[in-house]
């Protein structure tokens, strides 16, 4: 993730998303995920590196608002990479 974050807050965010990152690899690889289903959860991680970007560059940095809802989003991409992971679809 490269938006210039900084701090443990900072690094949590890239740890999580590596994290993501290589599930969604393993489930391609495994077959647990389609591609097309994989396309979705990768846009949905550009889309929100491309909000924090824009919220860390519209104040100066990231709000305790900006990143409760970061955090959410993380929880929301985290989960349904899941569900899509055990949804017993196949390529």
């Amino acid at each position: 993730m490269a938006v210039g974050l900084t701090g443990t807050f900072a690094q949590r965010i890239e740890n999580r998303e590596d994290r993501q990152k290589a599930r969604t690899r393993q489930g391609v690889k495994s077959g647990e995920l389609t591609e097309k289903e994989a396309s979705r959860l990768r846009a949905r991680q550009r889309n929100l590196d491309q909000k924090v970007k824009q919220d860390k560059a519209d104040g100066g940095g990231l709000t305790a608002a900006e990143r409760a809802r970061i955090e959410a989003r993380q929880d929301n991409i985290s989960r349904d990479l899941a569900k899509q992971k055990h949804d017993a679809q196949k390529k």
